[in-house]
């Protein structure tokens, strides 16, 4: 028999039952980070100039892009525009490849939504679907057009250039 999650305001009437207070606190830390575990994507479902043009005239340069950060670099953003064409051309419905990507996306980042509507947003629009997707990773501090070996050295250049504060010798010596 499973057991609802306690909520905050009935936390008192808990304490007094027969259940044990470390049962009680585990269900409760589980309810506050189970609840707040999901978040909105931060950019909204639109087409807009910035990466709108691109993705309109070369939805597999877009794609590329997404592909090579939610991978984290491989394969390539290269390769996986490729594919992307090679699918649209083929098969003629690239959306049943770049759908997976936007799955792979909102678990690696914990975002609202399930797979039937990750499928019906590229199938219906697909080129806003994938301004969405770069405007969410660019929203997360990635430069898109340096692709993932770019962005992990930026990062690790910001780490190693932090002050660091200088050493100070304790006690005297002679």
């Amino acid at each position: 028999m499973l057991l609802e999650p306690p909520s905050l305001g009935n936390l008192a009437s808990l304490t007094a039952s027969p259940i044990p207070k470390a049962v009680i606190n585990s269900r409760l830390l589980r309810s506050i980070f189970i609840t707040n575990l999901h978040e909105q994507i931060n950019s909204k479902l639109i087409f807009c100039m910035d990466t709108g043009c691109l993705t309109y005239w070369c939805p597999c340069i877009t794609f590329g892009r997404i592909a090579e950060i939610v991978d984290k670099g491989s394969p390539s953003c290269a390769a996986s525009g490729a594919m992307y064409t090679f699918i649209a051309i083929v098969i003629g419905i690239p959306c049943w490849y770049s759908c997976s990507y936007r799955m792979k996306m909102r678990e690696q980042y914990a975002l609202d939504g399930n797979r039937c509507s990750d499928f019906l947003i590229h199938c219906f629009c697909e080129n806003c679907a994938l301004c969405q997707e770069y405007r969410e990773l660019q929203s997360r501090g990635f430069n898109m057009a340096i692709g993932w070996d770019g962005n992990m050295d930026a990062r690790n250049r910001e780490v190693a250039m932090a002050p660091v504060p200088p050493m100070v010798e304790e006690g005297m010596k002679r």
